[in-house]
């Protein structure tokens, strides 16, 4: 018979850290978000900033932990006022998030019933980042319903990603010759300027090769104070002062893990443009990249995402995702948009049943976007 244990300090948290290890090597589709490495250390890092409360549930089938559902209540600020919303912890750092273990369905079930029966602390249930076309196969709306929670279903965000399921050539061929054209030329004007050299760095994990190459990712960092989104107030670059401690302790852990991936561009021996992406079994997410402004002309992001991508072909990766918005500069790379969804059930009280009205007339009336722009409760 199953039963949930609610995870509500960091304190407990850390005491089911194997069993969330193991949970995590055995989810279909697990990305690094979903380690416990990558949320202990959001955790510690965002946990008390953003007005959340910390809510895990653990699922046990007997006295075996089969599943970990990580939510948290945030307070989010809405036309109607703020609104404590409980939902994934993944704050659009990605693209898509989900149950942690081998039996989502089950540790679903189990996490909403428990959260069904418990004392209400949150205005309105929001499941954002699920991949329903993916892995979830509409699990999440279909378990909501089953506990009584009828979802109101909305596209949260879209993703550009490159399904490498054919060969590079194919893929080559595939994008228009205008776009192949554009990549040719910016070889060709940073060819005129000096040469060329593309360095990708993926440690493997463990003891034998987790080293986090502090000198490559300091070259990321200094490119990032440089780069033309240096001034953008919302956190998005490598060095923002309120991401860039938090995103330097991941790193550690993703290169432990074997989840780190550092992709560099110089010019006779100078750094032009950097990626930094998080991979996992085969499949990469492209977290931050940033190009110096001084060599704009010669397009060096643009050739850099070049030969991130051909290496992925040619090394044997399986996918390539973009990361969610900012969709003009990154769909022509990709073959696939993909969606992730949020289903939300708002309760009965006035505040929810306001917010869920809005929901309603933004679908009909043309305000609710598909375009990848992840919204507000």
């Amino acid at each position: 018979m199953s039963h949930v244990v609610e995870i509500s300090t960091i304190d407990q948290l850390v005491g089911h850290r194997l069993a969330w290890r193991k949970l995590w090597g055995e989810t279909p589709g697990a990305s690094f978000f979903q380690s416990y490495e990558w949320f202990e250390t959001y955790w510690r890092h965002f946990g008390h900033n953003h007005n959340q409360v910390l809510r895990v549930l653990a699922v046990y089938s007997d006295e075996e932990i089969i599943g970990l559902l990580p939510l948290v209540i945030r307070t989010e600020p809405t036309r109607v006022g703020p609104v404590r919303v409980l939902t994934y912890p993944l704050h659009d750092w990605g693209s898509f998030y989900g149950p942690i273990g081998k039996n989502p369905t089950a540790t679903l079930l189990a996490g909403l019933r428990y959260v069904r029966e418990s004392p209400r602390d949150w205005d309105i249930l929001d499941l954002r980042w699920v991949d329903t076309l993916g892995v979830d196969r509409t699990r999440t709306p279909t378990a909501m319903r089953h506990v009584g929670f009828p979802p109101h279903e909305q596209v949260w965000v879209q993703s550009a990603i490159i399904k490498i399921d054919t060969s590079w050539d194919s893929y080559w061929a595939s994008r228009t010759s205008k776009f192949r054209n554009n990549v040719r030329r910016a070889e060709k004007r940073l060819s005129a300027l000096g040469k060329i050299a593309f360095l990708r760095y993926r440690p493997q994990g463990g003891y034998d090769d987790s080293d986090p190459r502090w000198d490559l990712y300091e070259m990321c960092h200094d490119l990032s104070l440089r780069g033309w989104q240096s001034g953008r107030q919302d956190g998005k670059t490598l060095a923002h002062p309120e991401v860039a401690g938090f995103l330097r302790d991941v790193h550690d852990h993703a290169s432990c893990l074997g989840c780190a991936e550092i992709n560099l561009l110089t010019l006779d021996g100078t750094p032009v443009a950097f990626a930094y992406n998080y991979v996992h079994e085969g499949r990469v997410f492209g977290l931050r990249t940033a190009y110096d402004p001084s060599w704009a002309s010669a397009s060096p992001g643009t050739y850099l995402r070049y030969c991130m991508i051909r290496d992925s072909f040619e090394r044997g990766d399986t996918e390539f995702n973009l990361g969610p918005g900012c969709l003009e500069s990154t769909k022509g790379w990709a073959n696939y948009l993909a969606p992730s969804y949020r289903y939300t059930y708002f309760p009965g009280s006035l505040r929810a049943q306001l917010l869920h009205l809005k929901r309603i007339w933004d679908k009909h009336f043309g305000s609710e976007s598909s375009s990848g722009k992840a919204r507000t409760a």
